[in-house]
């Protein structure tokens, strides 16, 4: 049973993989590496600035989740430990996929470093992902009542109503999301635990932090796109809250392929090498040279962490 769990993510972001590449080639039948290369060059000297403006503002942002988390739980910790382990626990998470899994891992080394119990680790682990999921919640509500034509991006058949209708009932739980740390409910009594229910400041910076984060990711690929044909940003935020939530549920390593199909499809005007030119700098920018950087970052913690072991231990 053990080694069936060890692989299930693996097998199943593997055959999203398969699955996305799949449809991918038959998107992208006649397109060339020529036309790729030439979108790529095109981009100005302009756009790239702005898209790794926007990279830093996105991490800036992840590395305030962490904050917050602690925050929360209240835990003071040095503001650069936290922004070098959460920049290396989203940049780990992200290009492995199984990102709740692989980040737990990092933060779990960390910041039992510095005094946390496993359970107060496996709460900011969730208190984390539940600070993402409401940032992408509500920025998909705005989305839909912006523009709530974009549905039609990704199934035609459904009428504009429903982007009102689902728009309006995400925004009313967030509302009574809210509510409940207005009316401070009592914490959640477990057995090894107790899970206290965020204070109004603590939700309100939730509110805030988490919606920048993926703004500024959005923001990427939408500086690194053209003028011809772009729908705008409302529309490209839109269009990538889609494709990450979908890429982070097939826990593909960096969504790999997903990304991809997700944006080619819902951007039907855009010419698909453009497309896949933004998407190249937005995996260059926000995944590649990041997961680089988190494995020296990785390899220099554990070997600090090795000697002090062993200073303690002594020859």
């Amino acid at each position: 049973m053990k080694r069936l769990k060890a692989y299930f993510w693996p097998v199943v972001g593997l055959a999203a993989i398969l699955f996305s590449v799949r449809a991918l080639v038959h998107e992208l039948r006649g397109l060339s590496l020529d036309e790729f290369v030439a979108s790529f060059q095109a981009i100005s000297f302009t756009s790239w600035l702005l898209a790794i403006g926007s990279t830093l503002l996105a991490y800036a942002a992840l590395a305030a989740y962490d904050k917050l988390a602690l925050d929360h739980l209240g835990h003071r910790i040095s503001l650069w430990f936290i922004t070098l382990c959460s920049f290396t626990t989203y940049a780990l998470s992200h290009n492995l996929g199984a990102s709740v899994f692989s980040g737990a891992v990092v933060r779990y080394r960390a910041y039992r470093s510095k005094g946390l119990t496993p359970a107060e680790v496996g709460i900011l682990v969730a208190f984390c992902s539940f600070t993402f999921t409401l940032g992408t919640l509500m920025l998909s509500a705005i989305v839909l009542l912006v523009k709530p034509d974009i549905i039609e991006r990704f199934a035609e058949f459904l009428p504009i109503e429903m982007s009102l209708t689902t728009g309006a009932l995400i925004l009313a739980l967030i509302g009574l999301y809210i509510l409940g740390s207005l009316v401070g409910l009592r914490p959640l009594r477990l057995r090894w635990f107790q899970l206290h229910y965020p204070r109004p400041p603590i939700v309100l910076r939730q509110l805030i932090i988490a919606p920048v984060e993926l703004l500024g990711a959005a923001g990427i690929i939408y500086f690194a796109l053209p003028d011809a044909g772009n729908p705008g940003y409302i529309v490209i935020l839109g269009i990538f809250l889609a494709s990450f939530s979908a890429a982070l549920l097939s826990h593909a390593p960096g969504g790999l392929g997903v990304l991809e199909l997700v944006f080619i499809a819902a951007l039907p005007e855009m010419d698909p090498a453009d497309v896949l030119a933004a998407l190249a700098i937005f995996r260059l920018l926000y995944l590649l040279i990041p997961f680089v950087m988190a494995l020296v970052v990785i390899l220099v913690f554990e070997h600090s962490r090795f000697l002090e072991q062993r200073g303690v231990r002594g020859p």
